[in-house]
């Protein structure tokens, strides 16, 4: 991975809503075709995860339970495709930790804004959202 696509995937508590959004190209876990989502992602501690907020159930978290292997688009800033692979978070302190600093990066970007949307409390987060770690290829 060239120093540009890193520093793309390094989120900062500067970046914005643009740097966060991506797609992904999933394979569809009943349908075997391909399908593209536009989601945000986020970086801790030097890893790149991929979470909805609870408790909906989200159709590209269980296809990438059937077909970890997708396609990760950055497309603000700068384009490019790369091969991923998703693991999903299980552990509820990994996903304590993980969610926790998801939400408090979330909090920095919309610190004093009034356009924060309302999010359910880290239990609810942990208790019912879908987490993967997200590695490339």
């Amino acid at each position: 991975m060239d120093a540009t696509t890193a520093a793309a995937l390094a989120l900062t508590p500067a970046s914005t809503v643009e740097q966060r959004t991506v797609d992904i190209t999933t394979v569809g876990a009943r349908t075997q075709r391909p399908r593209r989502i536009e989601i945000w992602f986020h970086s801790v501690d030097g890893e790149v995860y991929i979470t909805g907020t609870p408790p909906r159930a989200r159709s590209w978290y269980a296809n990438l339970l059937a077909h970890p292997e997708f396609t990760f688009h950055l497309k603000n800033g700068i384009h490019a495709d790369l091969a991923a692979t998703a693991t999903p978070i299980t552990d509820a302190d990994e996903r304590s930790a993980v969610l926790g600093a998801i939400l408090e990066g979330i909090d920095a970007l919309y610190a004093g804004s009034p356009s924060r949307p309302a999010f359910p409390p880290l239990e609810e987060w942990v208790a019912g959202s879908p987490l993967v770690r997200v590695s490339f290829s």
